[in-house]
């Protein structure tokens, strides 16, 4: 039995997104990465919006390669609402959640996923063998395949965002494909 159906507070309805409420979310999370690689940090970032869909709560940018964006985002929100109110909150990223990032976000009962940019797009973009992202060959929807417990909504790769993304992090990425040839 799903926990919904054991536990149906847990899990309030959530608002639809509208497609310029994703594209605002995007926004606001593409806006954090910009932030971060002018740092010299990693081109990920995530942004946590609430039930609205229009507020954004909290973000975050990659900090290095244990300590991602979307799981450091999602640790902080966990500890700052409760899991109803995240249920019905929405997690962008400017690239697909990892599976150390997915099974955060689940855990932390954030009930909606949006990225841009897709693994597949991170792994053409990163090249082989990169010290700074040994890109794995997983998807959100995969580790999340199956779960009879929550039923977490993943929007993405979004096409017209993801281009953006990508674009923008080759200025990062471009000085490590060179550096790891």
């Amino acid at each position: 039995m799903a926990a919904v159906e054991l536990v149906p507070s847990l899990f309030p309805e959530r608002k639809p997104l509208t497609p310029a409420q994703i594209a605002a979310g995007v926004q606001a999370a593409l806006t954090v990465q910009r932030r971060a690689v002018t740092f010299g940090k990693r081109p990920f970032a995530a942004a946590l919006v609430g039930p609205d869909n229009e507020t954004v709560l909290l973000t975050h940018q990659s900090v290095d390669q244990v300590n991602h964006a979307e799981s450091s985002l999602a640790r902080l929100a966990y500890k700052h609402y409760t899991k109803e109110y995240l249920w019905q909150c929405t997690l962008f990223s400017t690239w697909e959640p990892c599976g150390m990032c997915t099974t955060t976000i689940y855990w932390a009962h954030i009930g909606r996923i949006v990225f841009a940019g897709s693994n597949d797009q991170l792994y053409e973009l990163t090249g082989p063998g990169n010290k700074e992202n040994f890109t794995m060959d997983w998807h959100t929807r995969d580790i999340l395949k199956g779960c009879q417990q929550k039923n977490i909504e993943v929007i993405g790769p979004l096409e017209e965002e993801s281009r953006i993304v990508v674009e923008e992090s080759d200025k990062y990425w471009s000085k490590t494909r060179t550096a790891s040839s």
